[in-house]
């Protein structure tokens, strides 16, 4: 979700490194992750993390520090983490399954799926279309209901996970309905990029229609029979709430409280494990239909970025070639997943910390283990 919101000590948690899952790996890609990541876990705030690297028919996945401050438990692979904003992508290869499957078209003007009397989704003459809601080019708000986005505004605030949750605990799919109805867009659609997690909502939402099933089922029933993911979901059981990692919200020393749903969950409340997400890099990097949808560009923002189902699409970079990327997190953690098909690498790290510098400090980590394995 925290991209709803846009926006790892030597010693003994070097003793807590806790190697779960090797396969085909040689000794110095083996160093080069753990030196990469055990560096990060020395970072101020950052206390654990957990890594999943793909390459050439190479896994690796690792866990590192400790969830509780002082308290050793370092992650596992039954470890469920919050992913935020990485939901998006998994709701826009549902999307485009359903392309595939002939139930939808990215061509299709979303009224088509909410009725008549949702005519004010459009600018001027120009519709808004289900490509536009994939691709953040709406002109939709970032979060509904609208007094979210003021809390969002001031995310460092202790207060803040409070705050958002007061206002999620009784906001249901209904009234998110009644919210879209009110919206006035300001743009043409298809020619702003404007980050909108209510996108994403209202996908869930017509995947429903479609479907004529609950979004979590489809969910469910999508990613466990494609692609063995057993244990991502939205809402856990009693005995997965013992799994689901802890996290600190910015600087703040006391454990911060899960985050309410949203509405449908897509854009920002799916939870998962690390070896579920391994299996989800590794199906990204599959030269099937669904995948290669997928990441079809469906609006280019300029010549190196643009974005397909949901994925950022970034071509600025000549060796590692096109990355499909995109950051998640919520108060209490923050990810990165990068798919790089040219060199059949993908990458998923995370942190069960949440600030101002999170994201940047994950992504000097992969940069390091970029360059380090990625010749």
């Amino acid at each position: 979700m925290i991209l709803i919101l846009s926006l790892m000590v030597i010693g003994c948690k070097e003793k807590l490194k806790n190697s779960t899952k090797t396969k085909n790996i040689d000794t110095q890609f083996i160093q080069l992750i753990d030196s990469a990541t055990t560096n990060m876990i020395n970072k101020p705030l950052i206390n654990s993390a957990s890594i999943a690297i793909y390459y050439n028919g190479k896994e690796y996945i690792n866990h590192y520090g400790e969830l509780v401050k002082g308290k050793g438990n370092t992650p596992t692979n039954t470890t469920i983490y919050e992913i935020g904003s990485l939901s998006k992508v998994f709701t826009g290869t549902m999307v485009a399954n359903a392309v595939l499957e002939k139930k939808i078209n990215v061509e299709d003007e979303i009224s088509m799926y909410l009725g008549k009397e949702y005519q004010n989704l459009r600018y001027s003459n120009t519709p808004i279309k289900i490509k536009h809601v994939l691709t953040h080019s709406s002109g939709f708000p970032n979060v509904l209901p609208l007094k979210l986005n003021a809390i969002l505004n001031n995310f460092l605030n202790y207060d803040t996970p409070m705050k958002i949750n007061e206002v999620l605990k009784n906001y249901s799919k209904s009234q998110f309905l009644k919210d879209i109805h009110a919206i006035k867009t300001d743009t043409i659609p298809g020619f702003k990029y404007a980050y909108s997690s209510a996108g994403t909502e209202l996908t869930a939402h017509i995947l429903e229609v479609i479907y004529k099933a609950d979004f979590e089922d489809l969910l469910i029933e999508f990613f466990s029979e494609k692609i063995g993911m057993k244990n991502t979901s939205i809402t856990l059981t009693q005995a997965q709430k013992t799994n689901l990692a802890c996290g600190y919200h910015t600087d703040n020393p006391t454990i911060t409280s899960p985050i309410e749903k949203l509405p449908w969950g897509a854009s920002g409340s799916i939870k998962s494990t690390l070896p579920d997400l391994m299996k989800f890099i590794k199906y990204q990097l599959k030269d099937n239909e669904i995948v290669q949808e997928s990441h079809k560009p469906l609006v280019q923002f300029n010549e190196e970025f643009a974005l397909s189902y949901f994925w950022n699409i970034d071509s600025s970079n000549k060796k590692l070639g096109k990355q499909y990327y995109h950051h998640g997190g919520v108060p209490r953690s923050q990810c990165y997943i990068f798919i790089i098909p040219k060199h059949n690498f993908g990458a998923f790290i995370i942190t069960n910390q949440s600030g101002k510098n999170t994201a940047t400090v994950m992504m000097e980590t992969l940069n390091v283990i970029f360059d380090g394995v990625i010749k």
